[in-house]
């Protein structure tokens, strides 16, 4: 029986359900799984062939297979001889690199959909629409439509790209992060318009594959979310790379061809243009909510187009909730399966909660940048008085011998309570996010026992340094 007392479900119509959601992306995906297995009739609606949504198809996992085969070619040419390893004539195939990226993708795909229906979802290919009262109109590619009903519908239609004005996308020249990942050639010069995460990451693929690379950033620093130290030593870092930089600068208009762009810029020493042959623009994402019916049946949305939701993510309209991408909070796949989580546990009555302070934020450039809860400036903010430890990886023993000792990690406590509000890191290094989530102290941090020698050893000297007892750093 169903957790909403509607008796058999092998006596209820194909077309009728208990829970519809809409969007197959980590979040979507997840939460027909998690109400599968409590008990409950799901369907889960996607309009692409393949599920896993943005992360799967253009996102997270084809970045990540770029970014590791760009790092194989980069260690090659920059780094093999300082290990005593005699490598010429090194080169890259873009096309063979490219299919491993798209079979990636594949399996994975072929992964998540065998998995959804081993556990008991089914799935619904089509586009939805929101018709009222528990109804969706799924249209299927071909044409044809069909009507299904539930008791609660989510929806989890994720993020798109974020366009500007006066720079849309074209595919050709001007490219979001959907197309980025799929470029046919190296471009001679790529400008990259936003310096997040997303900016970040693909720059690094296109620079590490003989692009010459402009990040150009309307802010003063790069990732505002991160403490002005560690994104100025990640910074620092990426230019070392081959990655150039303007900041404080906006791009105030473009002219663009078939096969070139030029961009007229306001910055710091005034007017300049940049002429280039591919733009990337990753200003960042919004709600992806095209051909839902929203406004039909009255949901509520925000300044910044997101679905308006309570703590239980329902939305103004009785029987309909928004997830992920959709609704508030970081834009991130794990916080998306959180919610996913979440929401399919308070449909069946339990005490779903997602925790937003502690959703780790990655960006797997080399070495990666991660930060989770605040930074020192985001708690002085708030009129919080901290302690703070930094440990350079230069001092770091592993560091020391595997090449990385770009990058450093930062620890901040409540000066009162001990108790941690953030860490900050620049290199691969394990999470803290555990000691954080049952409010854990830096002292309790610096207890943690690290084997030796690893990265995260530094994590456990930032933790003591916060209290000014840090064994290995002045």
């Amino acid at each position: 029986t169903c957790p909403f007392g509607c008796g058999d479900l092998k006596k209820m119509s194909r077309e009728d359900f208990d829970v519809l959601v809409i969007g197959a992306g980590p979040g979507g995906y997840v939460c027909a799984i998690r109400c599968a297995q409590l008990g409950m009739k799901v369907g889960l609606v996607e309009k692409n062939p393949r599920l896993g949504g943005t992360c799967l198809n253009v996102g997270c996992i084809p970045s990540k297979a770029l970014l590791h085969s760009t790092e194989v070619y980069h260690e090659l040419i920059h780094g093999a001889q300082a290990h005593g390893i005699v490598a010429k004539g090194i080169s890259h195939d873009l096309s063979v690199l490219m299919q491993r990226k798209d079979k990636v993708v594949d399996q994975l795909g072929k992964g998540v959909s065998s998995l959804v229906k081993a556990k008991g979802a089914t799935i619904l290919s089509g586009m939805a629409r929101l018709l009222g009262e528990g109804q969706v109109e799924v249209t299927e590619s071909e044409g044809k439509t069909k009507v299904f009903k539930a008791k609660e519908i989510v929806l989890a239609t994720g993020s798109k790209p974020t366009e500007l004005p006066f720079l849309p996308f074209d595919g050709k020249v001007v490219v979001s992060s959907d197309q980025g990942i799929a470029l046919e050639r190296v471009p001679k010069k790529l400008v990259v318009v936003g310096g997040g995460a997303i900016g970040l990451e693909l720059g690094c693929v296109w620079s590490r594959l003989g692009a010459e690379v402009t990040v150009v950033e309307f802010l003063s620093e790069i990732c505002p979310q991160l403490d002005p130290e560690v994104a100025k030593t990640a910074r620092k870092i990426l230019e070392k790379q081959g990655l150039r930089f303007m900041l404080s600068t906006k791009v105030s208009s473009a002219q663009v061809t078939k096969t070139r762009a030029t961009l007229s810029l306001d910055g710091p020493e005034g007017q300049s243009e940049l002429s280039v042959d591919r733009v990337l623009v990753a200003v960042g994402r919004g709600p992806f909510t095209d051909g839902l019916g929203l406004e039909e049946v009255g949901l509520q949305q925000d300044e910044r187009g997101r679905v308006s939701v309570n703590q239980s993510f329902q939305t103004n309209v009785t029987g309909i909730r928004a997830i992920g991408d959709l609704i508030h909070g970081p834009m991130l796949a794990h916080k998306a399966e959180e919610d996913g989580v979440a929401c399919a546990e308070i449909l069946a009555g339990q005490a779903g909660h997602v925790d937003y302070s502690m959703v780790p934020g990655v960006i797997y450039v080399d070495p990666e940048i991660a930060n989770v809860g605040m930074s020192e400036s985001m708690a002085k903010d708030r009129g919080i008085a901290v302690n703070c430890g930094s440990f350079p990886l230069a001092a770091n023993g592993r560091a020391l011998a595997t090449g990385c000792t770009d990058g450093l990690v930062k620890v901040v406590a409540d000066k009162k309570t001990d108790q941690l509000l953030g860490v900050q890191v620049v290199a691969r290094i394990a999470s803290a996010v555990a000691h954080m989530e049952y409010g854990g102290s830096a002292e309790d941090l610096a207890r943690t026992i690290h084997a030796h020698p690893t990265l995260s050893e530094s994590l456990k000297e930032a933790a003591l340094g916060a209290d000014g007892r840090g064994l290995h750093s002045l």
